[in-house]
């Protein structure tokens, strides 16, 4: 076993697919790091069309790390388009369905049969649960283990596995359009220990519409039930103490282990790696660095931080609305604030906006939030909800107004009022009143200074979740390396 060709054998070679969008690539490619920093060969799948969007936004030379740790990319069957946008949700789950098998299969028979020299076979595949054809290339290439990342919470999760029980009860698809206005969404999901109390317009949203052939509806009921009735394991991004009975429930409808390590940037501080490696991005957007001598000049808890994450857009009305209310809490606020963000349209803020904050009010295009959410100004967080947004928040200890796009943002959104005490929501016809008074209530009131300290105590719940030697996300992170990855070695 001394020789070159024994020492590749013996390095795992683990394949990384997320689903192609921004806040699938971020955490798979943390998960990735975490693996590598345990001695294995990494290859990151990425859409050629965001594979472009990430050398364009992070340079020429920004996906060279090393060897061991290497990117490629496979088309993902649209017209070809180098717009800097997220592509159409909708369009990408039926390309995900129905282009994506054989790019994909290619590629790791070239990886497994052909491989580049110092690159063991593959090994192993780690998939983006919403990316279900991996389980076929999977079995059709000779049973190469797979392992499932759910990149979205566990609420959420268990929120989509109700949608085969919603379409068997009769309740969805809905009769009529009047659906979102005659009260049927106020309807309280009862059957399910973990989510008692919670009406229907915090389900995951996919379930809002009269169409039995729905392909948002059909494509997250059947990769959550594809997921869960694989016996294949499933990584989550969360911590017992933040989704304990959530998970407990999970544990009686999935066939295979659950491993539950987040959140993982905190899982990240644990581990050594190489400089290059811990330095790889994941934002596709150029970010804006220069907000943090900005942020600097302000007052510890003074700055209202704006981001609605990289998929939510809305009309412009909207935004005039989320503005004003903004520029009449009289509070400094960092509004994160994509180019792509107004519906079919470029976003328009008013120039009085811009003259009646221009020293208090910071607008961008794209950020490192991690790094923005710890710093000492941030008082608050006006968000969608995304989970990797809510996780960051959990871990800088930030509370929270929520305005949940779709998908499981209205289930986070949910689980952060009702369970966590962290927040507060602003509703879907969002006024400016209403904005300016969540945000005096969050940064002055007693109301806001109660879900602070309940931030802050999330906070520490998750750095005790990743602590040596104890931690639960710590003790399961061990757990899925030792079984289900090292493992691997004594199979060859």
């Amino acid at each position: 076993m001394g020789s070159i060709e024994g020492e590749k054998q013996a390095k795992i070679h683990i394949l990384c697919i997320p689903y192609p969008a921004q806040g699938h690539i971020s955490p798979m490619l943390k998960l990735a790091k975490l693996l590598h920093s345990k001695g294995n060969h990494i290859t990151f799948v990425n859409t050629e069309y965001n594979h472009r969007r990430l050398l364009r936004a992070r340079g020429p030379n920004s996906l060279e790390a090393l060897s061991s740790f290497r990117f490629e990319s496979i088309p993902d069957g649209l017209p070809p388009s180098d717009a800097d946008a997220t592509q159409d949700i909708p369009t990408l789950c039926h390309a995900v369905m129905n282009y994506f098998l054989e790019p994909f299969k290619e590629l790791v028979s070239r990886l497994t049969n052909d491989p580049s020299p110092g690159s063991p076979p593959v090994t192993l595949i780690i998939s983006d649960c919403v990316m279900p054809f991996t389980l076929d290339s999977s079995q059709q290439l000779g049973g190469i283990p797979l392992v499932w990342l759910w990149t979205a919470s566990a609420n959420g999760f268990l929120g989509y596995s109700q949608y085969g029980t919603l379409i068997d009860k009769g309740i969805v698809p809905f009769k009529d359009s009047n659906f979102a206005t005659d009260g049927s969404l106020d309807m309280v999901v009862d059957w399910v220990p973990s989510l008692r109390g919670i009406q229907l317009k915090y389900i995951p949203t996919f379930i809002r519409t009269t169409n039995k052939d729905d392909i948002m509806l059909n494509f997250l009921k059947f990769t959550t039930e594809r997921a869960a009735k694989s016996s294949a394991p499933i990584i989550f991004n969360s911590f017992d103490a933040l989704e304990h009975d959530v998970l407990e429930d999970i544990s009686k409808i999935v066939v295979g282990p659950i491993y539950n390590i987040g959140p993982m940037q905190l899982q990240l501080n644990n581990v050594s790696d190489d400089v290059a490696v811990k330095s790889l991005g994941s934002n596709l957007w150029k970010e804006d660095s220069t907000c943090f001598e900005w942020l600097d000049s302000k007052k510890p808890k003074s700055v209202v931080y704006v981001s609605f994450g990289s998929i939510t857009t809305m009309t412009n009305e909207n935004l005039i609305e989320f503005a004003w209310g903004l520029a009449n809490s009289k509070h400094p606020f960092l509004w994160i604030l994509r180019p792509d963000i107004v519906t079919g349209d470029s976003a328009v803020i008013p120039p009085e906006f811009l003259a009646e904050t221009k020293d208090r009010g910071l607008v961008t295009s794209w950020c490192d939030q991690e790094k923005i959410l710890y710093h000492p100004s941030i008082g608050s967080f006006l968000t969608h909800c995304g989970w990797n947004s809510t996780l960051d928040t959990i871990c800088s200890g930030v509370p929270i107004m929520c305005w949940p796009f779709f998908a499981e943002q209205q289930t986070n959104c949910w689980f952060s009022f009702e369970k966590w005490g962290i927040g507060m929501e602003i509703d879907n016809d969002v006024r400016r009143s209403e904005v300016e008074r969540q945000v005096r209530e969050l940064m002055e009131d007693k109301r806001g200074e109660e879900m602070a300290s309940k931030a802050l105590e999330w906070k520490k719940l998750a750095e005790e979740a990743l602590a040596t030697p104890s931690g639960s996300s710590y003790l399961d992170f061990e757990k899925l390396v030792n079984q289900e990855v090292l493992s691997l070695k004594k199979i060859k």
